[in-house]
């Protein structure tokens, strides 16, 4: 069977399984000993799902930051495919990058948040892309880009509710609006969001997360009174999407569970939610070799054989954005992060730990005395399933756990060097596939999983 037949009508590709790791690379990853498998579908998938937990608001999905490391365009076409209306970015080149990939303004309405003065707001306007004013003045930066453009510029007003981060501070918020309420009055501008963003959602009841929504409240009713009333409220990040319904208004702005991770680990894994990590990340192991017991492993011994065993070198490093947090053993014996070898757990697959330090292009792995892996089999890193504690498939957020960080940093620091290869493209229609086809930064492909 080969890499490019056909899917089943459910969307599953024929002779498949759910899982990559039993499987060897397709021919793209040949050239790079490891790649990254994103899975469309199942962002399609959890964008429903999360369609579902906030229904009396849209969706926009947030691809900032090449969409947490999943590939830009090809990951924002399976999300609107799942029913996305908005697409939301930090910087001002990623929203410019969705509109000249093809995703126009009949696709999605596109929001950027994060620029400094001198940022090309000319371009963005021409470019129908939503921009957000934080400060007074970027009011008038966003005014000379209308007046140079000839065009109105949506923008959405972003309040400093409590986070203390960007934003207009409640007590500024006056001023800005005055100037707002004068450029709209001229037609340089129109008020399309009111928006803030939450500090406390991944700590679900935290007090801040309703007292933040009334000051956000607050800000609407000035606005209102300004002659600015917004077509839209904004408040909801992924967490405050599952688990605040308070928070949803008009519009919520899932970004990391889009991705298939939650953002509340704490309180189960992501099927709770109804969602599924898109990505796996694997590779093939580069060196298998016997060494006696009491061999030291990587830079500094920090891990040394416990017996004679078999050793498994795997081609990714730091690098390509695997922690070095994550490394195995040292003084105080810390956990490395989690590899899954072979198939799931249960079918003969088990879960080993880094051995020793990582290193910029490599990790080992103590395979055991009775292995029988040879250089060139796959070993999965993090997949498709719900942790090591829930089906053994080991996850992002496991490796976050080993790291001393968040899920959110191990799939966004992946390196541009380890590939990423979209499946799953039929849940595309054919004016995306065609978007996807002409997009030089991808290499997306359907392929058939092999049993």
């Amino acid at each position: 069977m080969s890499d490019t037949q056909r899917t089943t009508p459910a969307g599953t590709p024929a002779g498949s399984s759910s899982h990559h790791a039993h499987r060897p690379p397709a021919e793209p990853a040949l050239a790079y000993p490891a790649r990254a498998v994103v899975d469309l579908a199942a962002i399609r998938d959890n964008v429903r799902a999360l369609a579902d937990h906030a229904p009396t608001a849209q969706v926009m999905a947030v691809v900032k930051a090449d969409a947490y490391g999943h590939g830009l365009v090809a990951s924002a076409l399976g999300a609107l495919a799942g029913g996305a209306t908005w697409l939301g970015t930090a910087q001002p080149s990623e929203a410019l990058a969705l509109r000249a990939a093809g995703i126009a303004v009949d696709r999605a309405r596109v929001l950027t948040w994060l620029y400094p003065p001198g940022a090309p707001l000319r371009a963005l306007v021409e470019a129908e892309v939503d921009v957000s004013l934080a400060a007074r003045w970027a009011v008038d930066e966003v005014v000379a880009a209308a007046r140079a453009a000839g065009r109105t510029a949506r923008v959405h007003l972003a309040v400093d509710t409590g986070l203390g981060r960007n934003g207009i501070m409640p007590a500024d918020l006056p001023d800005v609006l005055a100037a707002v309420a004068r450029a709209q009055a001229e037609g340089a501008v129109q008020v399309v969001g009111l928006w803030s963003h939450l500090a406390f959602a991944d700590e679900p009841g935290h007090p801040s997360v309703v007292a933040q929504a009334d000051v956000l409240d607050e800000a609407v009713r000035l606005a209102e009174r300004a002659g600015v009333a917004p077509e839209l409220r904004h408040l909801a990040n992924s967490a405050a999407t599952l688990t605040a319904p308070r928070t949803h208004y008009d519009l919520v702005r899932p970004g990391l569970a889009v991705w298939g991770m939650t953002p509340v680990p704490q309180l189960g894994p992501p099927s709770r939610y109804g969602l599924r990590p898109a990505m796996t990340l694997e590779a093939r192991l580069a060196t298998v070799k016997r060494v006696p017991g009491g061999h030291g492993v990587s830079y500094s011994h920090h891990y040394t054989t416990p017996q004679d065993t078999t050793l498994g070198v795997v081609p990714l490093g730091y690098g390509d954005g695997i922690p070095r947090h994550a490394s195995g053993g040292g003084p105080a014996g810390a956990p490395g992060g989690p590899v899954l070898v072979g198939a799931r757990p249960g079918d003969g697959g088990r879960v080993l730990r880094v051995a020793g330090r990582v290193c910029m292009d490599q990790l080992v792995l103590d395979l055991g005395p009775d292995a029988a892996e040879r250089a060139g089999d796959v070993v999965t890193l993090f997949g498709a399933g719900d942790g090591v504690e829930h089906d053994g498939v080991p996850t992002a957020e496991d490796w976050a756990r080993a790291a001393g960080t968040i899920s959110y940093e191990i799939t966004t620091r992946l390196g541009a060097r380890v590939p990423r290869e979209h499946v799953g493209t039929h849940v595309l229609d054919d004016g995306a596939r065609a978007l996807l086809a002409h997009d030089p930064s991808q290499q997306s492909t359907e392929r058939t999983v092999r049993a």
